[in-house]
C-alpha cells in the first residue's frame, strides 16, 4: 500500500496531476496534493485530499513525490519523480545555447520523460551525473487528448487562442495583435475561443475579456484539452500549449516566435495573421508531415496510457535496489531557499534515493 504525493506549485499543474490521482486510486494506493503556493492552494479547493501545511507532508511520509515544480523538499525521505509542467517548448536557449529545460537542480532521483526530445539530453545528464535515473513514460497532462479527434464540424473555423505570460514573447501583451484579433472577431469569419497563462496581469486578461460575444470565447481554466478538441488550429506565441496543440496533428500559427520551425506557421507583423490563419486551415501537406516528424520526436505516445507508464516506472524503481546510485549534490543554497519559502526549518536532508522492499 504505497503513499504519493503530488506536488505542485500552480493551477495549471491540475490536469497534469489529475490522470495520476486516477491511476494511483484504481491500483488501490493512496494519494494527496500539496502546494506550494497560493495560486495552487486555491485550485485544490475542490478536492479532499490536500494536504495543506508542510509539516503534516512530513508526517503523512510518502514513498513517492510526483512533482510539477522544478525544485522538492529534500527533508522528506522518498523517491522524488519529475514529472515535468511543460513539454520541451525551445523558447529560446539561454547564454550557452544550452535550454532551461534540461538544468539539473539536484533533488530528484527519477525523470520520467516525455518522448524522445527529452529523454536522449537527460539520458546523457544521468550518465555524467549518476545519482538519478531516466524513464520514458509520456506525459500524464495529455492522456485525456486521446484518441484523437477529426477537425470540428462547426459552421464556422475554430481558432484557438493562448499565450504565454513573459511580456517580450507575449502575443497578449501586444496591442497590433489585439487590434487584428479584435477586428477579425467581428468579421464573421471565425470563432475564437481564448486561454490566457494564470500569470498574465489582470489588466491585460480585462483587456482580451472585452472582446467576447458572438465569434469570440474566453475561458477561465486550465484545463485546455476540451478546447484543443474543438478548434481547426491554434494562434499562439511561445507558449508550451503549442506542443500540447500540436499532438493532434492541427496546424498552429505563432506570432513572433524566438525560433523558425518548420511546423509552425510563423507571422512577425499582426497585418499578416488573416493569410496566416486562412493557409493554416488548408491543412497543407507539407506543414502536416512536418508536424508529424516533429511529434515523433515531442510524445511518440498516442494510447492515453502514458500516467499507467509513469506508475509503473515509480514503483518499480522504488522498489529495486538503487544502491549503485550516487548520493545527489549537497545543494545548500538551494535546500535553504526550499526551507524558507515552505518556513519549515529543519537539519534533515536525504541525499540517497529511497527503497522500499515489496512485502
Amino acid at each position: 500500500m504505497y503513499r504519493f504525493l503530488i506536488y505542485i506549485s500552480y493551477s495549471y499543474a491540475l490536469p497534469i496531476g489529475n490522470p495520476l490521482e486516477k491511476e494511483i486510486l484504481n491500483r488501490g494506493y493512496h494519494v494527496k496534493w500539496f502546494s506550494d503556493t497560493p495560486d495552487g492552494k486555491e485550485a485544490l479547493q475542490s478536492k479532499d485530499n490536500v494536504i495543506h501545511k508542510i509539516e503534516d507532508v512530513v508526517d503523512y511520509n510518502p514513498d513517492i513525490i510526483l512533482t510539477a515544480t522544478d525544485n522538492v523538499p529534500d527533508f522528506i525521505n522518498a523517491v522524488k519523480v519529475q514529472i515535468f509542467h511543460g513539454f520541451f517548448a525551445e523558447k529560446r536557449p539561454t547564454g550557452n545555447n544550452k535550454f532551461k529545460h534540461f538544468g539539473i537542480r539536484g533533488f530528484f532521483d527519477l525523470y520520467c520523460t516525455q518522448g524522445p526530445n527529452t529523454t536522449g539530453p537527460f539520458s546523457q545528464l544521468a550518465q555524467k551525473k549518476k545519482f538519478f535515473e531516466v524513464v520514458e513514460t509520456g506525459w500524464s497532462k495529455v492522456d485525456p487528448l486521446f484518441p484523437l479527434e477529426s477537425k470540428s464540424n462547426d459552421k464556422l473555423p475554430n481558432i484557438f487562442v493562448a499565450s504565454t505570460f513573459t511580456e517580450r514573447l507575449s502575443l497578449a501583451h501586444n496591442d497590433s495583435v489585439f487590434q487584428e484579433i479584435k477586428r477579425l472577431s467581428t468579421s464573421g469569419k471565425y470563432h475564437f475561443n481564448m486561454v490566457l497563462h494564470p500569470k498574465i496581469p489582470i489588466e491585460i486578461v480585462n483587456k482580451w475579456k472585452s472582446l467576447s460575444g458572438e465569434y469570440f470565447t474566453f475561458y477561465n481554466t486550465t484545463d485546455l484539452i476540451p478546447l484543443f478538441k474543438k478548434a481547426d488550429i491554434m494562434f499562439a506565441d511561445t507558449t508550451s500549449a503549442i506542443q500540447e496543440f500540436l499532438l493532434q496533428l492541427k496546424p498552429v500559427v505563432t506570432f513572433n516566435h524566438t525560433i523558425a520551425h518548420d511546423y509552425l506557421l510563423d507571422v512577425k507583423d499582426a497585418k499578416l495573421i488573416e493569410a496566416a490563419f486562412d493557409k493554416a486551415l488548408t491543412y497543407p501537406a507539407d506543414l502536416l508531415n512536418n508536424i508529424n516528424t516533429y511529434v515523433d520526436q515531442l510524445h511518440p505516445f498516442n494510447d492515453g496510457q502514458s500516467s499507467k507508464r509513469v506508475i509503473d516506472a515509480t514503483v518499480d524503481f522504488l522498489e529495486k535496489d538503487k544502491s549503485y546510485l550516487n548520493p545527489k549534490p549537497l545543494n545548500l543554497i538551494r535546500k535553504y531557499k526550499i526551507r524558507k519559502k515552505l518556513k519549515y526549518f529543519t537539519l534533515n536532508s536525504y541525499n540517497k534515493a529511497y527503497t522500499k522492499t515489496k512485502k
